[in-house]
């Protein structure tokens, strides 16, 4: 597997708590306004990817299928993981405008 830049990102905004996994951690950082990104493993479940989906979309923030449950819990120093929010405004972006480019050249 290539290096992934994505993970490589998060693994960075995990270290410097900016990171809210799991999917209470998450839910609370969308709807306190703290997340400006959303990761949903794309081997979560299909409620889980609907509900982060609804709550995104009505919250505005962004959403993105990405990776496995493993390979995100891994990289942001935990088990599995089915979703995470960023929640430093920068990163976020950083690793949004990352995610857009490897999915427009896939």
């Amino acid at each position: 597997m290539k290096p992934d830049k994505v993970l490589s990102m998060l693994s960075i905004a995990a270290k410097s708590g900016s990171v809210a996994s799991g999917e209470f951690s998450t839910e609370k950082a969308v709807k306190e306004g703290k997340a400006y990104l959303v990761i949903v493993a794309s081997d979560a479940s299909e409620n889980t990817q609907k509900m982060f989906s609804n709550m995104t979309e009505f919250y505005q923030v962004p959403m993105y299928l990405y990776g496995n449950k493993e390979t995100l819990g891994h990289f942001v120093g935990k088990e599995f993981r089915a979703s995470l929010a960023v929640t430093n405004e920068g990163l976020a972006r950083s690793i949004e405008e990352k995610l857009r480019q490897m999915l427009t050249t896939e």
